[in-house]
Formats: structure tokens, C-alpha cells, sequence
């Protein structure tokens, strides 16, 4: 990974980020984390589904191969 990307995810520290993943699977919450694998760490981690619906998951640790993109959440 270039180190400007990992100055952009340093930019979304500590604000709410939508993740999307490999499989469709989409995850809202406030990062807190991320390493140079981008790993990421989202504190208050929702999973939204295709309709919008959320179900809160607490806290969560999501693998950086499983990341497909990341963006700031409205």
C-alpha cells in the first residue's frame, strides 16, 4: 500500500466510514484503526443491508483482503 493512501485513512480517523466488502457485505461505524494491511478497527460498527436496514455489531476488526472501498458515511 502507498504511503498516500495510508495518509488518507489517517484524514478518517476517528469519524464514521462506510466500508464496503467482498460478497456485498457493507459496514458503518467510526474508525479507530487501520494498519498497512489495511485492517481497519470500527468502533460502533453497524451492518447495513441491501434496503438500508441496520443491525448494530458492537465493535469489529474487518481483514484488509476482505475491504473493497472505503468512504466517509453521511
Amino acid at each position: 500500500m502507498s504511503g498516500n493512501t495510508l495518509k488518507m485513512l489517517s484524514e478518517y480517523l476517528d469519524t464514521s466510514v462506510l466500508v464496503k466488502l467482498k460478497g456485498g457485505r457493507s459496514l458503518k461505524g467510526t474508525l479507530k484503526s487501520y494498519d498497512q494491511h489495511l485492517n481497519l478497527i470500527l468502533k460502533d460498527a453497524e451492518e447495513l443491508d441491501s434496503e438500508g436496514n441496520s443491525r448494530p455489531v458492537g465493535t469489529v476488526l474487518i481483514r484488509g483482503d476482505n475491504v473493497v472501498m472505503m468512504s466517509p458515511a453521511k
